[in-house]
């Protein structure tokens, strides 16, 4: 192709047309393509070499902003369309402000839509898998250049600008609702009494009231997209995005506070033994949801909180701390909930504490 501007979306559907009254075939893609790397030319050349265009859609800045943080875009939008301009293989690039890229689908239809091999067919974002298979257009999946990602070179500069890395771990808390124990982490961390700092808090739920805490103490208060509509689930694609992130930011710990979706590969595998949750039970008792209402209907005479580690299940990995709340005569699940919070206040802070000090240790980083 010959015209290599930076186009509309109007310009892309007209180049659409024409190739197909050609017998012709347009290739689209999209990413944020913030820091260009040798695995990104690989993939771009490689898609290019499925038709006869290839179109980038890039997301614009603040679309950047939403996904991955503050922090980034690293190059604006404009400068982002020009490098991928330069490179041979690609022979449009359209810019677009939404956090998915269903309205480019919509509008373009392409004839075959690529994504890298950190996807498969099933594990795309659930409202762009339905709209590609409504319109019947092919999606193919390519390989990735192993260890070549944007999250890992920024991981690498951020960890290599941080001389007082060792002297501070940075800590990520993910959580769904009020935010009650966020705000107990945050109180720690700014006392000096949590081990590390709170780089980010993320959440599943837009306007949550964790995200309003965060932003009072100063903390970046992001939004992950679980991708799915399944209760407590988080889609391939929202995983990686929030490994993304986590790696971007140079994240040593992750504590989750009240967070409704299950944690899982390959979020696991990246941070072994350094992801802890905040149960309201004493487990193995009453794992899941609503384990104070079944400890009262239960007769139980103590009900509690448990500090531990997240594996694959549910409320299944190993306790680090637990603290017994006796269950008084009249109690009820609003009653009983207000006293376990106190506990789980208390505690919490100390057992980041601990698990950072230990982990410090085992690293040498600390005397």
């Amino acid at each position: 192709m010959s015209d290599r501007s930076h186009s509309t979306l109007e310009e892309i559907a007209a180049l659409r047309e024409e190739l197909s009254r050609r017998g012709g075939k347009l290739v689209l893609t999209n990413g944020v393509f913030d820091v260009l790397h040798v695995g990104h030319v690989r993939y771009l050349q490689e898609a290019a070499a499925l038709g006869d265009a290839l179109v980038v859609a890039i997301n614009g800045d603040d679309s950047v902003r939403r996904l991955k943080g503050p922090g980034r875009p690293i190059h604006n939008a404009a400068d982002r369309a020009e490098m991928l301009l330069a490179l041979r293989c690609v022979d449009r690039v359209v810019v677009f402000e939404e956090r998915r890229a269903s309205g480019v689908i919509e509008a373009v239809r392409p004839h075959i839509y690529t994504k890298g091999g950190d996807y498969t067919p099933d594990s795309l974002i659930d409202e762009e898998k339905s709209l590609l298979d409504r319109l019947g257009i092919e999606i193919r999946i390519l390989s990735l250049v192993p260890g070549q990602s944007t999250s890992a070179t920024l991981a690498k500069l951020a960890g290599e600008n941080r001389t007082d890395r060792a002297k501070t771990p940075r800590i990520a808390i993910l959580g769904s609702g009020k935010g009650s124990n966020a705000r107990a982490l945050l109180e720690a961390a700014r006392e000096g009494r949590l081990g590390g700092e709170v780089v980010v808090v993320l959440s599943d739920v837009p306007g949550s009231g964790i995200l309003k805490i965060a932003e009072s103490h100063g903390i970046p208060a992001l939004v992950i997209d679980p991708g799915t509509e399944k209760r407590g689930h988080l889609s391939d694609a929202a995983l990686k995005e929030m490994l993304d992130r986590l790696r971007s930011l140079g994240v040593d710990l992750i504590a989750c506070a009240g967070f409704m979706r299950i944690l899982r590969e390959p979020l696991l595998s990246a941070f072994p033994g350094r992801i802890l949750n905040l149960h309201p039970s004493l487990l193995p008792k009453y794992p899941g949801l609503h384990p104070v209402a079944k400890a009262l209907a239960a007769g139980e005479k103590e009900a509690g909180c448990t500090v531990h580690l997240v594996d694959a299940g549910i409320d299944t990995g190993e306790i680090l701390r637990q603290e017994i709340v006796p269950i008084r005569a009249g109690d009820t699940v609003e009653s009983l909930t207000a006293r376990i919070h106190e506990a789980e206040h208390r505690i919490y802070p100390e057992v980041v504490w601990e698990v950072l000090e230990v982990r410090s240790q085992e690293l040498g980083v600390r005397s």
